[in-house]
């Protein structure tokens, strides 16, 4: 893979940064049957015609564009949402760099698969510590949002 910060969480769920072109094209080969983008269309890194180039690969593509400064719980029950949807199929999921990536992925992991703190922080911990701005998300989610049950 070209993108960098690529990560197999469970055997259903990648994650990254921006894919490229021909990051897209393995997808199949590897069974991706959804890909989640969660940086706005203007990230600097974004890849122009990405919804196309996945769409063609008969692969699912959606997009929940979270601004980097301001991300909402609105988008990470979106998020949550469409993991379980994709239940039993095999999602990538990706941003510019996998920081929003890795952080909604830590907050499915201990709000919906109930995970402890060390589990849940992979690959988070492996990639940044979260900000201010999004420490203080994923500290609003925890508190807000409840677990399991209204996920499963």
């Amino acid at each position: 893979m070209e993108a960098e910060n690529v990560y197999h969480v469970f055997d259903w769920l990648w994650c990254s940064a921006q894919l490229s072109e021909s990051d897209i094209a393995t997808l199949p080969a590897i069974g991706i049957e959804a890909v989640i983008n969660l940086a706005p269309p203007t990230a600097s890194n974004a890849l122009p015609g990405e919804a196309e180039l996945v769409a063609n690969q008969g692969i699912t593509y959606i997009q929940i564009p979270v601004a980097w400064e301001h991300p909402r719980l609105s988008q990470l029950e979106q998020f949550f949402a469409v993991l379980k949807a994709f239940k039993r199929h095999k999602v990538w999921v990706h941003c510019a760099k996998n920081k929003r990536a890795s952080a909604f992925i830590y907050l499915y992991r201990r709000l919906c698969l109930a995970e402890e703190e060390g589990a849940a922080s992979y690959p988070m911990s492996e990639i940044w510590t979260p900000n201010p701005v999004w420490q203080a998300f994923i500290d609003q989610a925890i508190q807000h949002i409840k677990g399991p049950s209204a996920h499963d």
